[in-house]
């Protein structure tokens, strides 16, 4: 069993909520390290737009996945959930070799999305999706913890009892945490909470309706916080805000940023940990 994976379940097991941001690269990594959060998580949108292919292609593979994932965990030394799709197959076999390749990879906790990757038919159908977090679960079982997902809110499926159907089947499916992106409001939420309970729930960011404070999505019983893409985005829009002060010649918008030195002396100090000499 590994030290990352015991915090991890440790912080799920603890009072209250807490929120588990999503670096993209070692930089973001070990600023949010500095930052103070406990834990954090893989982005499968800022490792594809970082590669400059969509969200979900076949270019993001479960070796891509898990080695971005595994460099997180490295660098900061926190226990790190894996953002790892579909688990890189239809079949409920190639769930589990996800699992296996995770806990390889040193990553204490891991998703398993319901989506096909299939537009026209873009979830799995239920029997087959429980069976696929069933497999996951057997795998993972006291050495990762698994969070059983339902993507039906994105996949232009918003039937909330659906969604909750497949959450209750996937944690008495053996699932650890529970997740449904998208849903559309704090009444949705509080359902999902009270349906799966006391298995902790995962919400990316906040209800569609809007941001609500963290002390809102606690009291409503929400364990875990992720941000998904949303840090990632978020750096883009100061790229694009600090490009459009450049372009009118304001090179003083630039100012505030973190140093190279400090990067720097955050990644001298991790290699450093590690027991990697500068090269």
């Amino acid at each position: 069993m590994s030290t990352a994976y015991e915090a991890f379940r440790a912080l799920h097991e603890a009072p209250g909520a807490f929120i588990m941001p999503n670096p993209w690269d070692g930089a973001s990594a070990l600023l949010l390290k500095r930052a103070g959060f406990p834990a954090l998580a893989s982005t499968s949108l800022g490792i594809a737009f970082a590669m400059g292919v969509p969200d979900g292609t076949a270019e993001l593979s479960r070796e891509v996945s898990i080695d971005n994932a595994a460099l997180i965990g490295r660098l900061t030394g926190l226990p790190v959930n894996g953002d790892l799709e579909d688990g890189f197959g239809p079949s409920p076999e190639d769930c589990a070799a996800t699992v296996e390749a995770a806990i390889a990879g040193g990553l204490a906790g891991l998703g398993i999305e319901d989506t096909t990757a299939d537009p026209a038919r873009p979830i799995h159908d239920f029997d087959h999706a429980v069976a696929r977090v069933k497999a996951a679960a057997k795998a993972a079982k006291g050495r990762i913890l698994l969070t059983g997902r339902t993507d039906n809110f994105l996949q232009g499926r918003p039937d909330l009892d659906d969604t909750i159907r497949r959450l209750v089947a996937f944690a008495e499916a053996g699932a650890d945490v529970l997740y449904a992106p998208g849903l559309p409001d704090m009444a949705a939420i509080e359902a999902v909470v009270r349906a799966v309970a006391p298995k902790p729930v995962n919400v990316v960011f906040g209800p569609r309706s809007g941001p609500v404070p963290l002390a809102t999505l606690a009291a409503a019983g929400v364990k875990r916080v992720s941000l998904g893409g949303v840090l990632y985005r978020h750096a883009m829009g100061a790229l694009v805000e600090a490009a459009k002060h450049l372009r009118a010649g304001d090179l003083g918008a630039l100012a505030g940023a973190p140093t190279s030195a400090e990067i720097t002396a955050l990644i001298t100090a991790s290699r450093a940990a590690q027991g990697k000499t500068p090269t």
